[in-house]
């Protein structure tokens, strides 16, 4: 059974859904001031926009390009305590569009950290939840960055902020010389020491090689850093059955997020959450990858319960017979709450 000292998940992680008007606003109800902010619009297609405190208010990128970083005035304009404030721009703002925004908190917009051989210009770390956001510039060698966690993470995904690269993932599921691409649908990649160094990441830092997609020289970077929080959040591997009756993956939480990828073959990484509609069977996802809308599609359904998660359908993009997937989750309400005594969470 698993415990965890965060007892209420949605002051760390939480997601917001809302209605798009094109005009400038504050959105409230986010529960907290977050350090990071994912936004999806819904029903029209558009890029996502990710935005940051470490890389600074009105700067976005999107997780289905590999563009460069860009700056507008018409999108996230302010990080504030409940929640953010947007813009009138049609990716986060159209009228009469419905969006998703998936929230994390971090440390605010944080400050150097000086414990790999690249110093950052800054790190968000929040040690309670397990995750942190780093700017740095590279130095086109083997190198370290420090991530401020002070536990290992298990995940991170890293993009070039000053060129047209990819954006790479490291995930504890695919080991320190393989990785896999955020903007793509492709198979893990590997045998190479070229991104992650081949060394796992530590409590302290993570890794570095010579490619110019995490290590460019003179190039602005942002990597995003996960490690695993009991009760709260879970990277891990499973394999798919290609059944109805689909793999449970155990987390110890409700989860309120997940995103899946597989990783022996092309698919989409899969995001799905528990405020869009479709909750058990929760057959509503959006492709990280992509630009496309959000669907519904039974073939691609997922089951989300007090202690994991249940496939309920046998796509290839979540649940092909022996396919391998990874997944990150962050919950809805841990299973236990804490040590002392706490009661188990209650399902949905």
């Amino acid at each position: 059974m698993a415990y965890s000292a965060i007892t209420k998940a949605a002051d760390y992680f939480n997601t917001l859904l809302y209605s798009g008007n094109s005009s400038v606003r504050s959105l409230t109800g986010v529960g907290f001031e977050p350090s990071w902010v994912w936004i999806k619009e819904r029903t029209s297609t558009s890029d996502h926009m990710l935005f940051d405190q470490p890389r600074g208010v009105e700067k976005y990128m999107s997780s289905n390009q590999d563009t460069i970083e860009q700056t507008s005035s018409s999108m996230l304009t302010a990080f504030d305590s409940d929640g953010f404030s947007l813009g009138s721009g049609n990716d986060v703002n159209d009228n009469g569009q419905t969006y998703v925004s998936w929230n994390w908190k971090g440390n605010g917009a944080g400050s150097s950290n000086t414990d790999g051989s690249i110093n950052t210009t800054t790190t968000s770390a929040n040690t309670t939840s397990g995750v942190s956001i780093s700017t740095y510039t590279g130095t086109g060698s083997a190198a370290t960055v420090g991530h401020g966690l002070g536990v290992v993470p298990e995940m991170l995904i890293v993009k070039q902020r000053t060129g047209t690269q990819w954006w790479f993932v490291y995930h504890i599921g695919m080991g320190n010389d393989r990785q896999g691409s955020l903007n793509t649908t492709g198979a893990e990649s590997g045998g190479s020491s070229a991104y992650w160094n081949s060394t796992t990441p530590t409590s302290s830092v993570f890794s570095v090689g010579t490619d110019g997609a995490t290590n460019g020289s003179g190039e602005d970077l942002v990597a995003y850093a996960f490690a695993p929080i009991k009760g709260f959040s879970k990277f891990g591997k499973y394999t798919g059955n290609g059944s109805s009756n689909g793999t449970f993956v155990y987390t110890g939480f409700s989860p309120a997020f997940v995103m899946v990828k597989r990783i022996d073959n092309t698919g989409h990484w899969i995001m799905k959450d528990n405020k869009r509609p479709g909750y058990n069977p929760n057959d509503y996802y959006i492709w990280a990858d992509a630009a496309d809308v959000e669907t519904s599609a039974s073939s691609v359904g997922m089951d989300l319960f007090s202690n994991g998660f249940k496939l309920t359908g046998n796509a290839g993009n979540t649940n092909a017979s022996g396919g391998s997937y990874i997944y990150m989750a962050f919950a809805q309400s841990p299973l236990v709450a804490n040590v002392d005594g706490g009661l188990p969470a209650t399902a949905r």
